[in-house]
């Protein structure tokens, strides 16, 4: 998760990393088609994305604004794209990423620097030695033009994404309680990366099936998992499926990232959700992280600061809160103990993938991807496992109080 300051910063180093960096979980065999290059050609006047494809694919291709994105989606393309593709300018085009958006579903995304169409796009057949080839034309417009042109297709997009309110299911009263872990980021979204490429998304997916092992073999937690591979999924339906399942808890897993110039900062940091943040920097990381979807390619909510500021609040109900505090408390001690915290202040922020009103849930910075001995620790599996060892007993705390001390 990289850390950044202001919204204006949150924006720009937030869209341009992309996926399929190293860290992430290795994927089998590709089946289906593969995507092994990609470029840009043109200028401002007009930009042409193009991508080499081992076969003819068909294509979704449209248009999103707020910010200003190209989708392009494709079922079952494998990427093997050179590293660190995708990060550098041309034309119309700020950066691009790749990667799964969905089980069978592949997604590109294109960064667009201001108001533009979508001119044409076409998938070519192989030819002689060329490979199949994705193309996609745009030209720059002005925002009334691009806003008419988004016009019903973007509204049918917004109804056809909404995700009802899930029920709990009704359980017996003893019960196992149910631990869902959430592993941030995925596919389309790396989240943050170290200097050496390690990605977030592979990191706090490998933390996260170590801890639901751990949690299994005490024999007290039926434990579910958000994902279980580098698949990307949208900060509501993470929040639906702790909902969905009925959870005690959730919790999720990201890895931290702060600027060069700031070499020193390491450790844990446990987050809640709140409506005012504790500090800038609890801010700007929930700024960072409420973008995610963005990065992914979702088409973000049309809301005012005040209209979230007042969801969160309305959402996350006084008994739920004070629960998500008391597990966060435990964590801070468990891992206090062990001289793994980098902040032994509880942080709170509005993150929308804590918002469920009636779940405790708390997100646990593992540490910093730009810090190079965290990252040695966040790629050593006795590390990880320690860790989990520690997240474990923090779990077990918390519904240790909970029994002893009604409602907690």
């Amino acid at each position: 998760m990289l850390r950044v300051f202001g919204a204006a910063a949150v924006l720009a180093a937030g869209v341009i990393a992309p996926a399929g960096l190293p860290g992430a979980p290795a994927l089998a065999a590709p089946q289906g088609v593969v995507a092994n290059d990609a470029r840009l050609a043109g200028d401002r006047e007009r930009t042409r994305f193009i991508a080499d494809l081992s076969k003819k694919v068909d294509v979704h291709v449209y248009a999103l604004g707020n910010p200003y994105r190209v989708i392009v989606d494709a079922a079952d393309v494998h990427f093997q794209m050179p590293r660190g593709i995708g990060k550098k300018q041309r034309g119309l085009v700020t950066a691009f990423r790749y990667g799964l958006f969905a089980p069978g579903k592949s997604r590109i995304v294109l960064d667009v620097r201001g108001p533009f169409l979508i001119d044409k796009y076409f998938v070519l057949e192989p030819r002689d030695d060329q490979p199949a080839r994705l193309v996609v034309d745009l030209v720059p417009t002005d925002e009334k033009t691009f806003a008419d042109k988004l016009g019903k297709a973007k509204e049918a997009r917004t109804k056809a994404s909404a995700v009802p309110l899930p029920q709990a299911p009704k359980r017996p009263a003893n019960a196992k309680p149910i631990v869902v872990l959430d592993p941030g980021h995925g596919g389309v979204d790396p989240g943050a990366s170290s200097a050496n490429g390690v990605a977030e998304k592979g990191v706090v997916l490998k933390f996260g099936k170590r801890l639901k092992e751990k949690l299994l073999a005490t024999g007290r937690y039926e434990v579910y998992m958000t994902r279980e591979d580098d698949t990307f999924l949208p900060l509501k339906e993470r929040v639906a499926i702790a909902q969905k399942k009925g959870a005690g808890l959730f919790l999720s897993i990201h890895a931290d990232y702060f600027p060069a110039e700031i070499d020193d900062a390491r450790g844990a940091t446990v987050y809640t959700l709140s409506e005012q943040a504790s500090d800038a920097e609890a801010r700007a990381l929930a700024a960072k992280e409420n973008f995610s979807d963005a990065i992914a390619g979702v088409e973000l909510p049309e809301e005012s600061d005040e209209v979230v500021a007042n969801i969160l609040i309305d959402l996350a109900q006084r008994e739920t809160k004070n629960r998500s505090v008391v597990f966060a408390r435990s964590i801070v001690g468990e891992l206090a103990a062990k001289g793994t915290l980098h902040d032994k202040r509880l942080r709170s922020a509005g993150f929308r993938v804590l918002k469920a009103p009636d779940v405790p849930s708390v997100l646990l910075e593992l540490g910093f991807l730009s810090n190079a001995d965290d990252e040695k620790q966040l790629t050593s599996e006795a590390w990880r496992d320690r860790m989990a060892t520690s997240v474990t007993a923090a779990i077990d705390g918390y519904f240790n109080k909970r029994i002893a001390r009604s409602p907690f």
